[in-house]
């Protein structure tokens, strides 16, 4: 099925002045819709990567399916001049390359808009209203690319030359874009390059120009990167001193781990050839996230990365780690649910679960990334508060987030040092004259702890899952469990002093505020600014990063008449986690703005659903 996009581009009058020279410059999106397994992805990279090499704002957006090769699969590209990134929920180039899906895909298309497609469909006859571009791929690619077994994915650099006259793309951009693509293939490089200048020169002698998208180039990436999330946060742990991975390979989370593995190889082997890290293929998620524990508690710092479905698998041993006060970092890389739900599609549903993940009384911190410099960064940070709060820390990344290029400044060396909070020492342990683990010593509600293979008599403990009171013992009297239970959620509220605190835009007028975390963060910011320009509502903005919340977000709510809580997921899970917390005159502020599609969060949804709320 099509992804959805209505609605109208927006033209801008050139300077001209000729009766065909409305325009569109660097602001619309291109959709290439394909066949899963056809070879595009390197294509639609070069793509993505020549509107980044001229210096215009990009993001690029794969959505493709969950089980085999052969079904239908998109790619969009965005290109805007103002610099948003989150998914335009209008398509404005079509590029259709597969003939189950191209009658859906045209009509889909908004008046105006351009298709290019293989001159064998005739998908003129489905929009009078839609300037069409037929291409004879085939015969082309059989010219350029002699090898018949080559031509499937050669065929997909013809396209690239096609949309590159059509949008007046810099071709010299386009060639190093595609030789940094096949860096290491130079033969394929040539290949593809003489594809991407047969389809420029057919385009050029024998398509008209008509629709006014075009490019121009600009030098609003300089100094940018492009990555995405999973390799951000992969290199995070790097630097965090990440030293133990265990894993069991899950959708969209299994390139976390893969990007460690690969930069682990790289910087983690001695001059002697030995490795300084262990990578562990778990049994199931479950084991995996074990195994992270015991590494904690061993002294590694130790991480998995999972989805969903892997979150509930580890809900048991996520209450060994809150309960005996083990350090762990999971990343969930969320996905869709319930159940096995859209594997490939995007959410932000696994709040709730995961913020109480296990039976009886417990609460987890959750970091939650709104841009790959932050899953770079809270990566590191989260290492930091398993170990200084001794619990187990859940980095809330998406799919979105974390399998899609995103245009970040460059990453920057860490210069804080690791915190691997209260360990003592067998110099400490002769000045105490011993410990109570569990005991509150310093008012924080944090114990101190000992490692294994401390060389001190008195440096041993026991680690149980059962009930304990201060001194690690085995207990079941009522006092001492109340007062463990009572010391743990007071240490929870210790966290919200430490968790990283939320990003807010406030000018003190506004009546109206929006809440939204992740990667709803780059819809919401450009439905603000629709929301001032086409209907005159100013709105302040706060962005969660963290759970538990700071005072900043009591504030918030408590200096507005009314907050919208943005999030993508059907039963709005942060707004309830937001109600546990607020004062309960506060709550009847708060209305829900919710995108549970599987697509990413578009500006759009959400400048409409608030103005139907306000009624403007």
């Amino acid at each position: 099925m099509t992804p959805p996009s209505t609605g109208s581009s927006v033209a801008t009058q050139s300077n001209n002045g000729s009766a065909d020279a409305l325009r569109t410059v660097n602001d619309f999106s291109i959709q290439i819709a394909t066949v899963n397994g056809s070879g595009s992805q390197s294509a639609n990279s070069v793509l993505l990567k020549s509107v980044f090499r001229m210096g215009i704002p990009v993001s690029g957006k794969n959505l493709f399916p969950s089980n085999i090769a052969g079904l239908p699969t998109w790619y969009t590209i965005r290109a805007s001049k103002d610099g948003y990134l989150a998914r335009k929920k209008e398509i404005d180039i079509l590029i259709a390359m597969n003939a189950e899906t191209s009658r859906e895909d045209i009509l889909s298309l908004p008046a105006g808009a351009m298709a290019i497609y293989e001159e064998t469909a005739d998908l003129k006859q489905f929009r009078t209203d839609v300037d069409c571009y037929p291409v004879p791929f085939d015969k082309i690619t059989a010219a350029v690319c002699p090898e018949a077994k080559l031509r499937k994915l050669v065929k997909n650099m013809i396209y690239v030359g096609v949309v590159a006259y059509l949008i007046d793309m810099d071709m010299v951009a386009v060639e190093a874009a595609l030789r940094q693509q096949f860096s290491k293939k130079v033969k394929a490089a040539d290949l593809n390059w003489s594809a991407v200048q047969a389809g420029y020169e057919y385009a050029q002698s024998t398509l008209v120009k008509k629709s006014g998208f075009k490019l121009e180039t600009l030098d609003k990436t300089k100094g940018k990167i492009i990555i995405d999330g999973n390799a951000a946060a992969a290199l995070g742990c790097l630097f965090a001193g990440c030293t133990v991975v265990t894993w069991y390979p899950i959708t969209p989370s299994s390139s976390l781990v893969e990007s460690f593995i690969d930069y682990a190889k790289k910087y983690r082997i001695e001059a002697d050839g030995k490795a300084t890290f262990a990578i562990v293929q778990a049994e199931d998620e479950l084991a995996a996230v074990g195994a992270v524990l015991g590494a904690g508690w061993a002294g590694a710092r130790a991480m998995t990365a999972t989805a969903g479905p892997g979150i509930s698998l580890m809900a048991e041993f996520a209450g060994l780690g809150y309960y005996a006060e083990l350090p762990g970092v999971i990343f969930d890389v969320q996905r869709t649910g319930p159940s096995t739900g859209m594997p490939t599609r995007n959410q932000q549903g696994d709040l709730l679960s995961v913020a109480f993940l296990s039976h009886g009384d417990t609460k987890h911190p959750m970091l939650i990334p709104g841009n790959v410099q932050e899953c770079y960064e809270m990566a590191q940070q989260a290492f930091d508060l398993a170990e200084r709060l001794q619990t187990p820390i859940f980095v809330m990344s998406d799919l979105d987030l974390g399998m899609n290029n995103w245009m970040s400044d460059p990453f920057t060396y860490p210069e804080k040092p690791i915190d691997r909070g209260k360990v003592l020492s067998k110099e400490d342990l002769d000045k105490l004259g011993g410990f109570a683990r569990y005991k509150d010593v310093d008012g924080d509600a944090i114990g101190y702890r000992t490692l294994p293979g401390t060389d001190h008599p008195l440096a041993a403990y026991f680690t149980r899952g059962s009930g304990h009171n201060e001194k690690a013992q085995y207990t079941e009297r009522p006092d001492d469990y109340i007062n463990n239970m009572e010391r743990l959620a007071k240490k929870f509220e210790t966290a919200r002093s430490l968790v990283p605190r939320p990003e807010v835009v406030q000018t003190g007028q506004c009546k109206v505020g929006i809440i939204a975390f992740g990667t709803s963060d780059f819809g919401v910011r450009e439905s603000r600014d629709q929301l001032k320009a086409e209907y005159k509502l100013d709105t302040d903005y706060l962005r969660l990063r963290a759970y538990p919340f700071s005072r900043e977000v009591h504030d918030f709510v408590a200096s507005h008449e009314k907050v919208y809580v943005v999030e993508q997921n059907r039963d709005a899970q942060m707004l309830s986690l937001l109600k546990l917390d607020l004062d309960p005159k506060q709550i009847v502020k708060l209305q829900s703005v919710r995108h549970f599609n599987g697509l990413p969060l578009d500006a759009r949804s959400v400048t409409d659903e608030i103005v139907t709320q306000e009624g403007i």
